[in-house]
């Protein structure tokens, strides 16, 4: 059995899901880094681009339990969490879990739910628990939710805010396949269907192993000296309304660490900050301009104006 010191499992992972998510091996790599994290991943993107095939290629690959949640303006926070009802035989009120006591949860169209139904999921997110009519009650590990949002100009939408959007490690965008993926995609026919054929690479206890791995990945105190800069600079810069907090800059070391990890070293390097820094900014800072965030450029700019220690 491969050791989960080793990447190898994972990067196998990698090109399994390749033969069913077409042309999109750096959003996977995105995604699965996240996953090593501890983190949770935000999809931003239009309907029928691979959101929901995606994270249910992941979920079988590393042998986790999956469940889905389709959010709609009627969705009521015990739909997901789950309530208790009373059984007249035994006079007792049994609770019956929702589908967030899951390992891998797709929220589907996060901000089409209202803002009270949104916020059914911080205390899960952020805990790795729910509270229910008083009583906690722990989420099987990992834990990872993969929440897709529709572009927020589109009708029936409700923003998220920004504590919600700060529990979301990563955000990325799918986007059109190229066209050599997409005439893939056409001759294969529906991905889903093969979804279902994918066995499972790895088992959750081994994928545990890998995320407490990736915490003993090392960053050299010139890293953090880079890293604070990074957090500074966007704190001073003209381009956002306010900059990264903390919490960003160890989200940003963490999913930095998973990358270190994915190209098999044991140190992070600043080229691992630098790549995956857009998708931990970008949900988190608000452009001046007048988008609603910033977009990767505007992250890019702030890099390049950052000299490496």
């Amino acid at each position: 059995m491969t050791s989960p010191a080793t990447p190898l499992p994972l990067q196998q992972i990698l090109h399994q899901a390749e033969q069913v998510i077409f042309g999109k091996r750096q959003e996977l790599r995105l995604a699965l880094a996240c996953l090593l994290a501890r983190g949770h991943l935000l999809i931003e993107d239009l309907p029928g681009l691979g959101k929901t095939t995606m994270a249910q290629a992941l979920a079988r690959l590393l042998g986790l339990q999956f469940s889905r949640i389709q959010f709609t303006s009627d969705l009521l926070p015990a739909d997901i969490l789950g309530l208790s009802i009373y059984e007249r035989e035994s006079g007792q009120f049994r609770f019956l879990p929702g589908p967030i006591f899951s390992q891998v949860l797709l929220a589907d169209e996060i901000n089409r739910a209202t803002p009270k139904t949104q916020s059914a999921l911080l205390e899960a997110m952020e805990e790795r628990q729910v509270t229910v009519e008083g009583k906690t009650r722990l989420l099987p590990p990992p834990f990872f939710v993969m929440a897709t949002q529709n572009p927020v100009h589109q009708v029936g939408t409700f923003p998220l805010p920004e504590s919600q959007l700060d529990r979301f490690l990563l955000s990325i965008q799918l986007g059109y396949p190229d066209r050599e993926a997409e005439r893939a995609l056409l001759a294969a026919g529906d991905q889903r269907r093969q979804v279902d054929k994918i066995a499972p690479a790895l088992e959750a206890n081994t994928l545990l192993q890998h995320q407490t791995a990736v915490e003993g990945i090392f960053a050299a105190p010139a890293l953090l000296d880079y890293v604070q800069s990074l957090l500074e600079a966007s704190r001073f810069s003209s381009l956002f309304h306010h900059g990264l907090s903390p919490r960003a800059g160890l989200g940003l070391l963490s999913v930095a660490r998973a990358w270190a990890y994915l190209e098999g070293r044991q140190a992070v390097l600043p080229d691992d900050i630098q790549a995956v820094l857009p998708h931990v900014a970008c949900h988190r800072l608000r452009a001046r301009d007048g988008n609603v965030h910033a977009r990767p450029e505007d992250v890019e700019t702030l890099i390049r104006g950052v000299p490496i220690p």
